[in-house]
């Protein structure tokens, strides 16, 4: 069989520069549809290449948004779309990464993180809508006319504390609307006292994809219009950001009493949150506050850890203009940006999966302890 290399599908993405030779497939990192600034996100298919050994280069590796992310990364691939494990021979020499492998069936799917598809996201949502106490409600749409849905737990008592879960501003930080998946499957557990328990206190409101025209073009960072979303908060519009104009409408008519935004790091092999302490006006209660919900999360998820995160200057000249940073402000509650790695979590490697979907569901349903015990101390102030 003829070596073949197709993208042409949900969240696909790649460039075939030469594919003649399979001892040195040559292949590009696609930039984000409608935009020129960010690359990073791959995802395609080889056919025809069972028992034959592979070389893959991707040439411009070097000049992807986070060209530091390259190393000690491995790609992820599957046979069957369902497992996926990492290749073990993958290096980075500081402008191409190069991928062998010998593929034992004709069909493997590779992606730069495991992929979380429409449909999967289709029948989310369907799960939740026949849920007991639950509705999905269609907040807007996106620039290409998708839906924006919000999850409400509970929504009929709206007196009660609001709590808001953001996934996927970034398209290509599929590891969120995993992580999302887990904190839904486990706030829907009937069975599970700490759900039923965050269920009595609070209304639980989860996107768990904002972006989904980035997430089917195959985007690393942005939306259709090549707009990476989470610098839009500050000054959304309709025509560059529809998507966060529509949750912050509701937000304003919800209210937010406790706001997390899952996301993805590129470059750093932990699991961490960056806070709003250095937002002006957050106040010492706030900042108590969200030093308890660290300690607290670190508590429930051994994958958790404090040592290792972002600098609280990293984003000091467009602070408000970041999800998080701007719900802080605004709404003056505690308001956090929670980090998993595309590479593997060093403290507790896995060297078949690296980090993986199931991990982060994992920790999504970890979540919910650390929920609990903040909305706890909340009733007692």
């Amino acid at each position: 069989m003829t070596l073949e290399i197709s993208s042409q599908f949900d969240s696909g993405a790649i460039e075939i520069v030469d594919a003649s030779d399979p001892s040195n497939v040559r292949l590009r990192i696609r930039d984000d549809h409608g935009s020129t600034e960010f690359r990073q996100w791959f995802h395609f298919r080889i056919s025809g290449a069972a028992g034959q050994p592979l070389v893959l280069r991707f040439e411009n590796a070097g000049e992807c948004s986070y060209p530091e992310g390259w190393r000690d990364y491995r790609a992820v691939a599957s046979y069957d779309r369902d497992d996926w494990f990492r290749l073990p021979d993958c290096d980075y020499d500081g402008a191409v990464l190069t991928v062998r492998m010998t593929p034992q069936r004709d069909a493997l799917w590779l992606a730069y993180f495991e992929p979380y598809s429409q449909e999967r996201h289709l029948r989310l949502l369907g799960r939740a809508a026949s849920a007991p106490g639950v509705r999905v409600k269609r907040l807007g749409s996106s620039l290409q006319g998708r839906d924006i849905d919000l999850i409400e737990i509970d929504a009929p008592q709206a007196a009660l504390p609001s709590v808001w879960v953001v996934a996927r501003q970034h398209p290509g930080e599929t590891m969120a609307e995993w992580f999302a998946e887990g904190l839904l499957e486990a706030l829907l557990d009937a069975a599970c006292p700490i759900a039923r328990a965050i269920r009595q206190r609070a209304v639980v409101r989860i996107v768990t994809n904002i972006n989904p025209d980035g997430a089917f073009l195959g985007n690393l960072r942005s939306n259709a219009a090549g707009v990476n979303l989470n610098r839009e908060w500050l000054t959304p519009s309709v025509d560059r950001s529809p998507e966060i104009l529509c949750v912050q409408q509701a937000m304003e008519e919800t209210g937010v009493d406790l706001f997390l935004d899952i996301h993805g790091d590129e470059t750093l092999p932990y699991v961490f949150i960056d806070g709003s302490h250095m937002v002006p006006g957050y106040g010492a209660r706030n900042v108590e506050y969200q030093k308890q919900f660290l300690a607290d999360l670190a508590a429930a998820s051994p994958d958790f850890q404090q040592r290792h995160g972002y600098a609280d200057d990293r984003f000091e000249h467009e602070l408000l203009t970041l999800g998080s940073k701007w719900v802080a402000h605004r709404f003056g509650c505690v308001s956090l940006t929670l980090e998993m790695p595309f590479k593997d979590n060093a403290d507790m490697p896995d060297p078949r999966h690296g980090w993986s979907a199931a991990r982060s569901k994992h920790l999504g349903a970890a979540m919910l302890r650390p929920v609990l015990q903040h909305l706890r101390r909340v009733e007692l102030r």
